[in-house]
């Protein structure tokens, strides 16, 4: 066990939380990560929405409501440790008409069976008491909904890394794997490494690099791109925490909502448009390749069928700012275009199936000495030590498998 050599493929928050994890259960082990990017938390982790989620929309006994559960208890904890910023601002999902009632309440069965804390159904003026500039005739108020800096996290479980005697590469693309018998070879940066055991957690590029050491090609990531504004700084006060719309159970997408960040600011958004590349952050982003295996993965078809209405509708809101601004303004009616600004993006790995289907749940897959990480969307920050829990689980037993 103490030579053990661990390769982790990825220094987004989950990558990083693996390798903090596997340093700890593998004492003596070599841990290595390998990221393409100069820094850590370049991608989903540096571009997210800051929100420690507390287990309200997950179907009770998936990975991502047990974890998410876990993962949020975990977190504070850390947070504290490490003296990161966590501010329980409290989250909103308000019914703005009778029509959201019924969803609303499904909300709050699956709220009620993952045991969020303190979650509790809330009238129109007690939506007023809690956002003074929010509307609606019924809500949830879920109070220790949280927010943090999740680049300042993933950087400390960096620091844990390298502190137990691993190393973070960085700018060291991987470009081949190779699993023979009970090694893997990595290509990556130009040098050629071998491990006992890899954990893939690529994100953006989770399905590609699982399918060079051998994974099946379902499911595929489609990128999504997520477009913020943002109120101006003297505008921040109409928002006290965190107000969401009831989402729409056929995606995996929230809407439009409200996000105070721990540095002040608020984002409004976001939207969802299928972007044209990866790591797509901007309207004019192009990648050939990227773009050709979205539109022939066997699922598209599918997908452009069932929800082209939903598609046109994320794209106007894309470019037309009155339509985005009419759905900001379905939560806090008395926000005007004087109010806000260009905010930021960010882009959603999602994973799709064959047939089409978005993948809800987290995903992980186990080939041999290879773990990868397939899909894990939000609430994977929140979630990050928890799943790094179960990665960790596996890997320990494949290493005492091959150790006899």
């Amino acid at each position: 066990m103490a030579t053990d050599r661990i390769g982790v493929i990825g220094a987004g928050i989950v990558g990083l939380a693996v390798a903090r994890e596997l340093g700890k259960l593998l004492p003596g082990a070599v841990v290595t990560v390998l990221e393409k990017e100069d820094s850590v938390a370049t991608h989903q982790t540096g571009r997210n929405s800051g929100v420690v989620h507390a287990g309200l929309y997950y179907a009770p006994g998936s990975l991502k409501a047990t974890l998410c559960r876990r993962g949020m208890a975990m977190l504070k904890e850390y947070c504290q440790e490490k003296k990161i910023v966590y501010s329980e601002c409290g989250k909103l999902v308000v019914a703005v008409n009778a029509g959201e009632r019924a969803a609303l309440e499904r909300i709050r069965k699956r709220a009620t069976e993952n045991c969020v804390p303190g979650l509790r159904s809330v009238t129109a003026t007690e939506i007023r008491e809690i956002e003074p500039h929010a509307a609606g005739i019924l809500g949830l108020h879920s109070p220790h909904t949280a927010i943090t800096d999740y680049v300042a996290v993933a950087q400390a479980y960096a620091d844990d890394v390298v502190l137990a005697g691993g190393s973070v590469r960085l700018s060291t693309p991987v470009t081949r794997i190779n699993q023979t018998g009970s090694t893997v070879q990595v290509l990556a940066g130009g040098e050629r490494f071998e491990f006992d055991h890899l954990v893939i957690c690529a994100g953006l590029q989770s399905d590609t690099v699982a399918k060079w050491a051998g994974d099946d090609a379902e499911p595929a990531i489609m990128p999504f791109r997520g477009e913020y504004l943002m109120l101006v700084p003297d505008k921040t006060d109409l928002v006290n925490g965190l107000i969401y719309p009831v989402p729409d159970p056929t995606y995996p997408f929230l809407g439009v909502h409200f996000t105070r960040h721990v540095e002040g600011y608020v984002d409004i958004g976001p939207n969802a448009v299928l972007a044209l590349a990866r790591e797509g952050y901007k309207r004019t982003d192009l990648s050939p390749r990227d773009l050709k295996e979205i539109l022939t993965w066997p699922g598209f078809p599918s997908i452009a069928k069932q929800h082209w209405k939903m598609g046109v509708g994320e794209y106007a809101g894309s470019f037309i700012r009155k339509v985005f601004m009419n759905r900001a303004r379905r939560l806090l009616p008395s926000i005007t275009d004087a109010d806000v600004m260009p905010g930021s993006s960010g882009i959603r790995a999602q994973a799709v199936a064959r047939d089409g289907s978005f993948v809800d749940d987290f995903c992980i897959n186990h080939l041999g000495a290879v773990t990868a990480v397939r899909n894990a969307p939000s609430p994977a920050a929140t979630s990050s030590l928890a799943i790094a829990e179960q990665v960790g689980e596996q890997v320990v037993k494949h290493a005492r498998s091959i150790g006899g």
